[in-house]
């Protein structure tokens, strides 16, 4: 049985055509059909409520029906939804309908047989979507359940490292023990500052492999008693402490700057370099220690200055605590 309540959008400049449409649909028993006369008109329906189909004509003024089609996907993929796209069209051969599959089209109808195409090809639009969004629904709420699960036991499950939550309660304990005990904490930030660009070119089991690799070699490249988590999708910590804070400089970690930049990853596809940005912040009891959110702020800050740089950037805090001290009330 079809479902009646199925969301339809019709983006049309035609606005006959457009109402041929959507009488037909609802002679159906259709009873969610949505029109939109402009290409961006639609667009900006589907930003308030996505629809499980949508019927557009290719040749439109303002926007064709392909241009629609990548904005329909990027709204998609922004939206974790999936809008099964039906153009309508005039054209013949097989050049245009392999362009329109390969910019994200789903399906067509010509408009000479519109009255014995729309309705079936509205039956399967319905079958597919129904099954892509159940897919991408279930999908989301596992990796909600991964990640609660991530975060209860603190550990990371591709790298089996500590994870964020880890990484700042050792930071916390690592500011007690320097301010009750003497020493240094620090806290160094790595982010891969190419990761966007390996995403777009390599397979998500490729990208798992590489970040299995840069943990392993941080491990080799880091201190025994070094905490090394990973943080976030292509960040990773390292917490350390020192007897003294003159001895956490740039020098101090410029092998594990160097050790991830300068020799590429072996993959199952073979080597694969990364460009990584590295920056940190070590503080003493000298000056006033703050909560170690303010501290991972402060280190994030010197993390994005290395990105601009392309440096290695160490900064100890009374150098730029006054970034972070809070107005007086």
């Amino acid at each position: 049985m079809p479902n009646l309540d199925l969301a339809i959008m019709v983006v049309d400049d035609a606005k006959f055509s457009s109402a041929i449409i959507a009488r037909t649909l609802k002679n159906a028993g259709y009873r969610d059909i949505r029109i939109a006369n402009t290409p961006h008109g639609g667009v900006t329906a589907l930003e308030t409520r996505p629809a499980s189909v949508l019927i557009a004509d290719w040749l439109m003024p303002e926007m064709d029906g392909l241009e629609l089609a990548d904005r329909i996907r990027q709204l998609d993929e922004a939206q974790n939804h999936f809008t099964y796209i039906i153009l309508l069209t005039a054209r013949e051969g097989n050049e245009a309908l392999m362009e329109a599959f390969d910019r994200g089209v789903d399906d067509f109808i010509h408009k000479s047989d519109m009255n014995k195409q729309l309705l079936p090809r509205i039956y399967a639009a319905d079958r597919t979507s129904e099954i892509q969004n159940n897919l991408l629904t279930a999908n989301q709420l596992l990796l909600e359940n991964n990640n609660e699960l991530q975060a209860k036991n603190g550990l990371d499950l591709l790298t089996g490292m500590p994870n964020h939550r880890m990484a700042h309660a050792r930071l916390t304990d690592s500011l007690k023990q320097a301010e009750a005990r003497g020493g240094a904490s620090c806290i160094l930030m790595i982010g891969m500052l190419n990761w966007q660009q390996l995403k777009r070119r390599h397979s998500a089991t490729l990208l798992d492999e590489l970040i299995v690799g840069v943990a392993r070699r941080l491990r080799h490249l880091t201190r025994p008693l070094d905490m090394v988590a990973r943080i976030s999708e292509n960040q990773f910590a390292v917490i350390s402490q020192f007897n003294n804070i003159e001895h956490c400089t740039s020098s101090c970690f410029r092998r594990v700057h160097e050790g991830l930049n300068l020799k590429a990853f072996k993959t199952s596809s073979g080597f694969v370099s990364i460009q990584v940005g590295t920056g940190g912040v070590a503080i003493d009891a000298s000056t006033h220690i703050p909560s170690a959110d303010v501290i991972e702020q402060a280190a994030f800050r010197q993390l994005a200055h290395a990105y601009e740089t392309g440096t290695l950037s160490i900064a100890h805090w009374r150098e730029v605590a006054q970034h972070f001290t809070q107005p007086e009330q």
